[in-house]
């Protein structure tokens, strides 16, 4: 164990340091949320049935969500980028824990997004959105979206190194914005066709953004929601737990049988 928090710290370092020397992308990738909040929010906004305050109130919860699922995005390149670069195969000769690799790749995302969403939390509040929940509730929906974007990052990792193909990732990443519009993260999902409902209603995305709402006391779940909307706290943990079981082993092996 001891082993693998060293290693993966190594590789927590060389991420870091990465981002570091190039900030770049990290500035534009955080700017996005904050743009599609003052766009989405003034645009938007005013041709939809809640007041503008009301729904920019409405979004910020919603674009915090897609920030998390952003991880998959952030993941995907990442890794694709690593493994054209070679620099998978180097860390492959090194007497180092198999886990430590991609354990310290999503960690390094985690701790990058948690302060990249301060920008976005400030302009929430400058545009009228406000935490109704208290402090607990807000340290419980902060600890949810980290929880889901180190979820996503996993998928991503996983995705990335099966790829292995820098550009391919970027192209196949883009597509995934279209995953929050299939989602409550932009408007309420009551209004949408039954079928279409029923699609966002189970997206991850949408627990999570109903349940950043709720612990915010920003709005309440919809009582005729689906089971993981109607329950967004619990719905979304769930979906969380669910995302890594099944991608930290998936991206751990793919991961060990890069050398094959």
């Amino acid at each position: 164990m001891n082993a693998i928090a060293y290693d993966s710290g190594a590789v927590l370092g060389r991420h870091l340091q990465r981002i570091r020397h190039a900030p770049g992308v990290v500035i534009l990738t955080q700017a996005m949320p904050v743009n599609m909040l003052l766009f989405f929010g003034y645009v938007f906004g005013s041709a939809l049935a809640m007041p503008g305050e009301q729904y920019r109130a409405y979004l910020v919860p919603g674009l915090l969500a897609a920030t998390a699922a952003g991880g998959i995005m952030t993941g995907m390149f990442q890794a694709s980028q690593d493994v054209q670069r070679g620099v998978m195969d180097r860390f492959l000769t090194l007497p180092m824990s198999r886990v430590a690799v991609p354990l310290g790749q999503t960690a390094a995302d985690l701790l990058t997004t948690a302060a990249g969403m301060v920008p976005l939390l400030l302009v929430g509040l400058a545009v009228g959105w406000r935490i109704e929940g208290g402090v607990l509730g807000a340290l419980g929906a902060l600890g949810l979206l980290l929880l889901f974007r180190f979820a996503a990052n996993w998928v991503g990792t996983y995705l990335g190194l099966l790829i292995r193909n820098e550009e391919a990732a970027g192209q196949l990443g883009a597509t995934t914005f279209i995953l929050p519009l299939l989602s409550n993260a932009y408007i309420p999902a009551e209004g949408l066709p039954g079928w279409l409902r029923v699609v966002a209603e189970w997206n991850p995305i949408s627990a999570l953004a109903a349940a950043v709402r709720d612990l915010c006391g920003n709005a309440a779940p919809a009582a005729d929601a689906a089971w993981p909307v109607a329950h967004p706290v619990a719905g979304s943990l769930l979906w969380s737990l669910l995302l890594l079981a099944l991608f930290v082993p998936l991206a751990v092996r793919r991961y060990a049988r890069s050398d094959a």
